[in-house]
């Protein structure tokens, strides 16, 4: 695990965050995969960018990273996953590009979409972020936070900044979408999307930036 390039550390890391915040939010959590979800976003927020720039050396990094993909596995194994996986597979299919990147990319696009169904959620997930400055009513600054911290977390481990740099083409949108819409982890998304919803964070996930 030591010897883990930065660029693995960072892309597991990311899919393992990417596993806790859609258990959380899925529609088949319960208060046991809450817990596991939320702890592994706590550890994810506080050693993943440690763990990628010292990996080699900081064991402890490494052992809590460690931890927390573990506990990101038990809470989506019984409460399940949502569209950001549900879109990634698809792009793993069809381009053989990392999973863990897909997802980290993917990730605050479907998130945005997420919170306007299930705003008060993103309260917890600000906290587990360290986001301290959000109140326990304030979900809208909470969602605001949340999306950029995830944009920025990507960016400091060094994920690519939206699909076009990953080779992905428009032309494949509606192929892609229609394959999500058949994944079953889209079944427990706090939200069901039409396919022209599916496509659109697809073209949304293409096109973001970093600034």
């Amino acid at each position: 695990m030591l010897a883990m390039p930065k660029h693995l550390t960072a892309a597991t890391g990311m899919d393992a965050l990417t596993h806790a915040i859609e258990a959380y939010l899925s529609t088949a959590s319960t208060p046991v995969t809450d817990a596991c979800a939320l702890h592994a976003i706590k550890l994810i927020s506080t050693y993943l960018k440690v763990a990628v720039s010292d990996g080699a050396t900081n064991l402890q990094a490494r052992d809590m990273m460690t931890y927390a993909e573990f506990l990101a596995g038990m809470a989506f194994n019984s409460a399940s996953l949502g569209y950001v996986h549900a879109m990634a597979h698809q792009l793993g299919g069809m381009y053989n590009l990392p999973h863990g990147v897909c997802n980290a990319v993917l990730l605050p696009v479907v998130q945005e979409h997420n919170a306007k169904h299930v705003p008060a959620l993103f309260v917890d997930v600000a906290s587990a972020m360290g986001l301290t400055s959000v109140g326990s009513q304030d979900s809208e600054r909470a969602v605001a936070l949340v999306i950029r911290t995830l944009r920025h977390l990507s960016q400091e481990v060094g994920i690519p900044e939206n699909l076009a740099e990953l080779g992905v083409k428009r032309e494949d949108f509606e192929a892609l979408a229609a394959n999500a819409m058949r994944d079953a982890c889209g079944a427990t998304n706090p939200f069901q999307p039409t396919k022209e919803e599916v496509i659109q964070m697809f073209e949304e996930a293409y096109t973001q930036t970093y600034s």
